[in-house]
């Protein structure tokens, strides 16, 4: 299976659960499959975004 394929199928499955990807993934993943970043690089921003910021 292709990566593109890949993408597709992983989205598809998500949705078959009611779970919508949000706009910033779904160019997120276009950018990946186009080459324009990795998949490492979604991995970043997506930690950058969800990390739980520890109490001091």
């Amino acid at each position: 299976m292709d990566n593109c394929k890949a993408w597709d199928y992983a989205i598809g499955i998500v949705q078959v659960d009611g779970i919508k990807p949000s706009d910033e993934f779904l160019e997120l993943v276009e950018k990946e499959k186009n080459g324009e970043i990795t998949g490492e690089d979604i991995r970043e921003v997506l930690y950058r975004k969800y990390k739980v910021k520890e109490a001091k």
